[in-house]
């Protein structure tokens, strides 16, 4: 697994070479060699070796194609990982980073760690690029914890012949310490810059970064009954760096005087929004760096057609503060009605009557695409053009401030140390900026999101919280399944896949809201008529795909009859069977034997 203290550079990509495997790491000559001595000798070196680790960071494609096992998104199919009979080799398939038990970043970064040692350097800068190693430290075994629960730590480079190379798996809070240790030392030694291109592991990112990590741990060891007694431990941890952060000054919430635009604007913008988001990945199409979010989102075959849960739409506020749900015909209101005066991220977020392409015509859902009528939007631009082509040139943020006001606001309600002015801070600022004009904190419990989403949660505040997460990062990278997880809720990723309210078959709806200008825009049927209106989408109800929820009307239910489940065990995925194989220490996770 391990090869001798020998790393490889490859000059031409000014990169360290991360190999497949580890046989092919003993066995691979490298194409350069440089001694200890030599690579550790400038901060040019250092650096050289640290632009390796960003690698391991998400691109623009992992993000925008994050959430597709959830609750509040639905895809074109039902997650493999949902289907009963799912086993550990099908889960491997399905979970790409689970199926990469591989431990090369671990051992680049541990080399590194062990030999920036150079004293012709001054001590700050090897502490600074020291800090961002053990930030990627910190970031892989976060990751390893969140996918296969506990796992061996390594806080050293090996070889084949250490005995600790078939260790058994470390205990949960052996590994996490460590962790919080990593982010420690990263906090404190790297540089305190703001990095205007959102490129850069900066200290400010450290502390974002930290407030998650101690946030996730903090929620698991509570909801889990892990470890209990130690949650308030990483609930003050992740509260201490949220607020270190904010108190730095040096990021705030994107508001202009568009509040129409002000959210949305962080998504599609070539150069991201450097006043609120930390880290991006960036793309540039002077450059050719592309992604493909238009086509990913707006062409029917070429991403998952990944649209909103009504049960989750039903949640967004109203302009003024007031609930949705609270209006007792909530759930019969048709789509261009309910999407008038709710908080703006919803406009931002979903196509929308008034949503419009950049050559200026109406686009609002579009059936052809869309599973349940809430057609996401968030990711990608008004560019037609770019709907047939992987060719996206939109910046998108991988870590931003708006999460850390989220995560210290959800750590000092845990705590219960929560108060008017945190609220104000967090949660009122980050509804003012969409537009909300009563921010007032609740006093009373929402039946709604108690019923739909959080049956254990009694606290008004905690369950705005909730909302607030909700609604403010609805797609970005793994949020939500990630919250689920930490919250032991992944029993409610396998319930319906609601759509838009149908008030009966066979009627012509207008959800473009054009009244006399146009016919309408869908209708749903049994079967196609022989006569169709000019412009308007007929999607067929078989009952394996599309139907009705109460046959003639109600809301549309996509894939009803495809049985899908939860059960404890998928909190973990299993372990490669042929690790255990090769190292018989190593315990396969429950109900995946």
């Amino acid at each position: 697994m391990f090869s001798k203290k020998v790393f490889t550079l490859i000059i031409a990509a000014s990169a360290f070479a991360s190999l497949s495997s580890c046989k092919k790491y003993l066995e691979k000559d490298p194409i350069d060699k440089l001694t200890p001595d030599q690579a550790f000798s400038t901060e040019a070196n250092l650096k050289l070796y640290i632009n390796g680790f960003y690698l391991m960071l998400p691109n623009a494609n992992n993000i925008y194609q994050s959430e597709l096992t959830s609750d509040l998104t639905v895809r074109k199919e039902v997650p493999p990982y949902l289907l009963t009979g799912f086993s550990a080799q099908s889960a491997l398939a399905f979970h790409a980073s689970a199926a990469a038990w591989n431990w090369t970043n671990l051992r680049n970064i541990n080399y590194f760690i062990e030999n920036n040692k150079n004293e012709s350097i001054p001590l700050a800068t090897r502490d600074h690029y020291t800090g961002i190693a053990r930030f990627f430290r910190a970031y892989y075994y976060f990751n390893m914890i969140k996918i296969y629960g506990d796992v061996p730590w390594y806080g050293k480079t090996m070889d084949p012949s250490d005995p600790d190379l078939y260790k058994p798996r470390d205990p949960r809070s052996l590994v996490m310490d460590s962790v919080l240790a990593d982010l420690d030392f990263a906090v404190k030694n790297i540089f305190d810059t703001k990095d205007a291109g959102c490129t850069q592991v900066t200290r400010p990112v450290a502390y974002a970064f930290k407030s998650r990590v101690c946030l996730f741990e903090g929620s698991f060891r509570k909801y889990h009954g892990v470890l209990a007694g130690t949650e308030t431990k990483w609930f003050t941890e992740s509260a201490a760096a949220a607020d270190s952060l904010i108190k730095s000054g040096k990021y705030s919430l994107q508001k202009t005087s568009n509040s129409d635009l002000d959210y949305r604007s962080l998504f599609i913008n070539e150069t991201p929004t450097a006043s609120e988001t930390l880290l991006a990945a960036v793309s540039n199409n002077t450059l050719r760096k592309w992604h493909g979010s238009n086509n990913w989102y707006n062409s029917l075959t070429a991403g998952d057609r990944l649209s909103l849960n009504k049960r989750f739409v039903n949640t967004y506020l109203n302009l003024d503060g007031t609930r949705f749900t609270d209006d007792p015909n909530y759930a019969t209101i048709e789509f261009q009605n309910e999407v008038r005066n709710r908080d703006k991220r919803l406009k931002q977020t979903i196509r929308t009557p008034q949503y419009k392409r950049s050559d200026g015509s109406q686009a609002g859902p579009d059936f052809i695409v869309t599973t349940t009528g809430y057609q996401l939007l968030k990711f990608s631009t008004d560019d037609k053009a770019l709907d047939a082509i992987a060719q996206n040139f939109n910046s998108i943020p991988i870590m931003r401030y708006a999460e850390v006001l989220l995560n210290y606001a959800e750590a000092k309600a845990e705590l219960g140390t929560f108060t008017s002015s945190d609220w104000t801070l967090t949660i009122a600022a980050l509804r003012i900026r969409a537009g909300i004009t009563n921010t007032d904190m609740p006093t009373v419990a929402d039946p709604y999101l108690i019923a739909n989403f959080y049956p254990n949660i009694a606290s008004p505040v905690l369950l705005e919280i909730r909302r607030e997460r909700a609604t403010e990062l609805v797609g970005e990278f793994g949020y939500r399944y990630e919250d689920l997880v930490r919250w032991k809720l992944g029993s409610n990723i396998p319930k319906s896949y609601d759509g838009i309210y149908v008030p009966a078959k066979g009627q012509i709806l207008d959800l473009s809201d054009n009244g006399a200008q146009g016919a309408g825009d869908v209708c749903f049927v049994d079967v196609l008529p022989a006569t169709r209106v000019p412009g308007v989408t007929y999607v067929v109800l078989t009952n394996s795909t599309f139907r009705l929820q109460n046959g003639n009307g109600g809301n549309l239910q996509w894939l009803s009859n495809t049985a899908r489940t939860w059960d404890d065990k998928r909190y973990f995925y299993p372990l490669p069977p042929n690790e255990i194989i090769v190292n018989p220490q190593l315990k396969q996770n429950d109900g995946w034997q």
